[in-house]
């Protein structure tokens, strides 16, 4: 059956009961018969063919939701290359050793072993000797150096640092770092340049070269350390 302005449905197989239908601009649409289901029974009466195509809209708005979670996985991934590229878009690369050496040493003078002496000998330079225990006793140690472990060296000379030897007076102190051959004395030299020690620098070719220079070497026998 069907009523005037609207669709005619039968509740429980008793009664025709009228069901406005609206159409497009909110008119009623023309007759008909619409079946409901016992489900719709159960849920407390009808509520119409409006709430059915509210529903199906909603499916469909649900349906975009995996878009837009791929959206988001896809700006994430943009985010990702940017940080990998790095500052101005430019992929950083790992630095080898040789490299940051060469890097290191632009931004200080070093010092050859007759030079490194003669500062040492007016009281110009702090010569401080970074050769761990086995090699000072081997190859002995120079005369008036600091000898302080690699380890200890930026607690033991910041003139702030509460570890710090009386020989770290100030930042204006020259320091000479010397290692075995010169290579580890630069890194340790530019750690201290940023702990404020600007005139930190190291021995160009470490004890190796001062021995070969023949300046003073003493027996390594009970180096303290």
């Amino acid at each position: 059956m069907s009523a005037a302005g609207g669709w005619s449905v039968p509740v429980s197989g008793q009664a025709w009961v009228p069901v406005p239908v609206r159409g497009l601009g909110g008119r009623s649409a023309g007759g008909g018969e619409v079946a409901v289901s016992g489900a719709s029974e159960q849920s407390g009466g009808l509520s119409g063919v409006d709430e059915l195509g509210a529903g199906v809209g909603e499916q469909s708005a649900r349906g975009s939701e995996p878009q837009a979670r791929l959206g988001s996985v896809s700006e994430q991934a943009v985010h990702k290359g940017e940080a990998k590229a790095g500052v101005g878009g430019v992929e950083e690369r790992p630095v080898g050793i040789d490299e940051l050496l060469q890097r290191v040493r632009a931004g200080y003078t070093r010092v050859e072993p007759r030079e490194a002496y003669e500062a040492a000998q007016h009281g110009e330079a702090l010569l401080v000797d970074i050769r761990y225990a086995a090699l000072r006793e081997r190859d002995g140690l120079i005369p008036g150096a600091l000898v302080v472990e690699r380890n200890e060296l930026e607690w033991r000379l910041d003139p702030q640092g509460s570890h710090r030897v009386r020989e770290a007076t100030s930042h204006d102190l020259r320091v000479v770092v010397i290692c075995n051959e010169g290579y580890a004395s630069s890194l340790a030299a530019e750690s201290l340049q940023r702990l404020g020690l600007r005139r930190a620098t190291d021995l160009v070719g470490g004890f190796q070269a001062w021995r070969a220079e023949g300046l003073p070497v003493a027996s390594g026998a009970g180096a303290a350390e």
